[in-house]
């Protein structure tokens, strides 16, 4: 009898860790799929106007090896386009990157990080703010680079953050526990975006930021994880609805 238990016991712990072995292995294989399967916003950042009030705008060709940075740094959804006023002939470069599935992981595309890796120049940083066309106050950062001789070039960036609808320009406010955990949920309203906007001048980027904002902000959850962009194409598929039944 005493035999037939201990063999018991053996064949008990066997199948425990046969199990485990199981379970982990499936654990493991669903949080990988989780991780590389990007988080969608309900309307796309591509989908952002090519035209907001003067400015005009045309996608900016990007290098595969950036591509591949930004997915590796949790860029589940980006944009990147230059703007020109076609009233002053200003123009400023605008970068959104929104990052859900793994939200801390815009740290890796904050100016300090990527220009500096690119050749540029630190020269200075400074807390500023703005006021956008709705009279919304946003806190901004002010960056300043330069590339040396003899490809002598500046830029000045403009930069500010949205964390869970919520307008921060302070990084310290997602660079703890909040952005090291995973988004194992898949919920969109939980992320961080960064608004970049870069020129050659001060005035242009701030001119832009001014004219455009409202409208950037329409496109990433609010603090109630509602979309404003969503809403107007589901009214404007009903008004196009009803207008098809009129016409029939």
């Amino acid at each position: 009898m005493g035999k037939v238990w201990v063999w018991f016991i053996w064949i008990l712990a066997i199948l425990l860790l046969v199990s485990s072995g199981i379970t982990y292995r499936v654990l493991a294989s669903h949080l990988k799929l989780v991780f590389d399967t990007p988080i969608s916003l309900p309307v796309p950042l591509s989908a952002l106007p090519a035209q907001i009030g003067n400015w005009v705008g045309r996608e900016l060709a990007i290098p595969t090896t950036t591509k591949e940075y930004m997915e590796k740094n949790f860029a589940d959804d980006f944009l990147t386009r230059r703007y020109v006023n076609a009233a002053t002939g200003a123009w400023a470069d605008v970068y959104i990157v929104y990052c859900s599935s793994r939200p801390g992981g815009i740290l890796g595309h904050q100016p300090l990080v990527c220009y500096p890796a690119n050749g540029w120049v630190h020269d200075g940083t400074e807390p500023s703010q703005f006021i956008s066309r709705s009279g919304r106050q946003i806190p901004c950062l002010i960056h300043r680079f330069h590339k040396p001789a003899p490809a002598y070039q500046q830029t000045v960036v403009l930069n500010f953050y949205v964390l869970n609808g919520q307008l921060t320009a302070d990084e310290n406010d997602f660079s703890g526990l909040f952005g090291r955990r995973p988004n194992i949920a898949g919920d969109p309203a939980r992320y961080v975006a960064q608004v970049q906007i870069s020129s050659v001048l001060e005035n242009s980027i701030r001119t832009a930021a001014k004219d455009m904002t409202d409208l950037i902000l329409d496109f990433l959850p609010d603090k109630n994880g509602r979309v404003k962009a969503e809403v107007r194409g589901q009214r404007s598929e009903i008004r196009d609805q009803k207008s098809e039944v009129r016409e029939r």
